[in-house]
């Protein structure tokens, strides 16, 4: 007999700015999929901002995943899979909430009170702004339903150069072009929740962003985005790379390495408007491959316009302009080591060639300072982790003004040890989803280590679902001073450390990286 959290019939229906949706119920959980919260960007809206939804006659069909962004195909766990539906029309959202929620407005005359609105969990998925998809199994989010009692928000945004190359140099008064179309359908979708979620029983005043990789970029960023500003109250960022946001002038430059690649510097506007997303990929492809002569940069990745985003995130932080909501902020043990595994492309440093060369682009004379407590140890192939990830986020809970509690991921396992990339990039989502039961996380603790994944699972969902209550996390975990530093390492048995790394801290002290 199938559990009744297996069992799928047809859900309620809610009233949205765009029409009536109708969901499923599933897994003990309302749901509702692919709920538009802008128009589509496609034809005359390529590469424009978000523009308003499109309202719908009768009742939608809400029991389906919206198509996910154009992006290459490598495999559901956080992107798409072969059969993953795929398209422009992409600006969709998922939303998830208890059984016991009281949906859609006032209830009836006679009937008991509706219940207390619930925080809202608003997630926003990683793959270095070029894969990732609100549909992934892994981000159902149900257990934040479930267990916290939350309403649980997954979104779909741009990424690519669909998303994220700045193009606003080819457009005209007649066909304009924005920049930040990824940063801008995520505050669209925000604003979307203000608007809407009280009818699936969520507090539009309790709003918790999260995400990781490129999705705590988007927290970091969205924390120093003016326009973002009170649309959300809580931050979770996991493995944020908050450097990895650049000015206007590399962006453009990119940008136009793109056109080439695409064929079509004659008429770049012309090029840019036409192309088929098979054409888009094998241009970005191309973009990449070329991308050697700047290590530790991403090209898809949210632009410092003076408009949008006026400022890079960091000096946001470091002058107090950021968003001074409570924050929980952490990375992985060994965030590099993911990427020195077969097929990923992103570059974090992980040759010495690639290592020297950004030195030599960035603070040469920085250079031996860093290198210094890195030489002689295992820990080397962990600097580009530490530069990309690691210190930056440092950088950001030791100057952000309001509650702040940082975290590193330290739990592995036998096969993550063999393999050699221990608690590496990404693997806190195992614990943050609730996947310890998951067929690959059977795969990683298939030589022991289950029992102590399901313990930090546990402790892990109880601190961000706490926080998504109350603002702060629910056990022993103390704030971030720079005068302590106190950070919890997560592991088989939890602990607290005053300024762990202290002398990798110091020797990256003053590192600012490329503009």
């Amino acid at each position: 007999m199938r559990s009744r959290h297996h069992v799928t019939t047809p859900g309620p229906e809610v009233k949205t700015t765009g029409g009536l949706v109708r969901g499923l119920t599933t897994h003990g959980v309302h749901t509702w999929r692919g709920v538009p919260y802008a128009a589509p960007p496609v034809g005359e809206y390529r590469l424009r901002a978000p523009q308003p939804v499109v309202p719908w006659e009768g009742v939608r069909d809400g029991s389906r995943f919206g198509p996910v962004p154009i992006q290459e195909r490598i495999g559901d766990f956080i992107g798409a899979g072969r059969k993953t539906p795929m398209a422009e029309d992409s600006l969709t959202l998922n939303v998830s909430a208890p059984l016991t929620a009281h949906l859609d407005g006032p209830a009836p005359q006679g009937s008991a009170p509706p219940d207390k609105p619930r925080p809202v969990m608003v997630w926003f998925y990683g793959g270095a702004f070029v894969v990732g998809a609100s549909s992934a199994p892994t981000y159902r989010g149900y257990d934040f339903v479930r267990r916290g009692d939350c309403v649980f928000v997954s979104v779909n945004y741009r990424i690519g150069a669909l998303g994220y190359l700045d193009f606003s140099a080819y457009g005209t008064p007649e066909r304009p072009i924005e920049n930040n179309l990824g940063l801008r359908d995520q505050i669209a979708a925000l604003e979307w929740v203000r608007d809407n979620i009280a009818a699936f029983g969520g507090d539009p005043d309790q709003v918790t962003i999260f995400g990781e990789s490129a999705g705590a970029i988007s927290v970091t960023t969205l924390m120093a985005t003016p326009a973002a500003r009170g649309l959300f109250h809580r931050a979770i960022a996991e493995s944020s790379a908050p450097g990895m946001v650049f000015g206007q002038q590399r962006a453009r430059a990119w940008a136009a390495g793109f056109v080439t690649a695409l064929g079509a510097d004659d008429d770049p506007l012309a090029g840019l408007t036409t192309a088929t997303p098979h054409q888009l990929l094998g241009a970005a492809q191309v973009l990449r491959d070329r991308l050697g002569d700047q290590p530790g940069t991403i090209p898809t990745a949210p632009v410092v316009d003076g408009d949008l985003l006026p400022e890079p995130p960091l000096d946001a932080f470091e002058g107090g302009r950021a968003a001074d909501v409570p924050l929980i902020i952490g990375t992985n043990d060994t965030e590099g080591r993911l990427f020195e595994l077969p097929r990923l492309r992103l570059d974090v440093l992980v040759s010495d060639d690639s290592m020297e060369r950004m030195f030599a682009l960035t603070q040469p004379e920085l250079r031996d300072q860093v290198l210094a407590v890195y030489a002689g140890t295992p820990h080397r192939k962990d600097l580009g982790g530490d530069y990309m990830f690691w210190y930056p986020s440092i950088r950001i809970v030791q100057a952000h003004r309001g509650p702040v509690w940082a975290y590193r991921y330290d739990l592995t396992t036998p096969v993550l040890d063999l393999m050699g990339v221990r608690a590496t990039h990404g693997m806190e989502l195992y614990a943050v989803f609730g996947l310890a039961d998951t067929n690959a996380a059977r795969w990683l603790t298939a030589l022991g280590g289950r029992q102590a994944l399901r313990g930090v699972q546990e402790r892990v969902q109880t601190d961000w679902i706490h926080f998504a209550h109350h603002g702060a996390p629910a056990s022993h975990w103390p704030t971030y001073d720079p005068q302590t530093r106190l950070t919890k390492i997560l592991d088989r048995v939890d602990r607290v450390e005053s300024d762990p790394r202290r002398e990798r801290r110091l020797a990256w002290e003053g590192f600012r990286g490329y503009d």
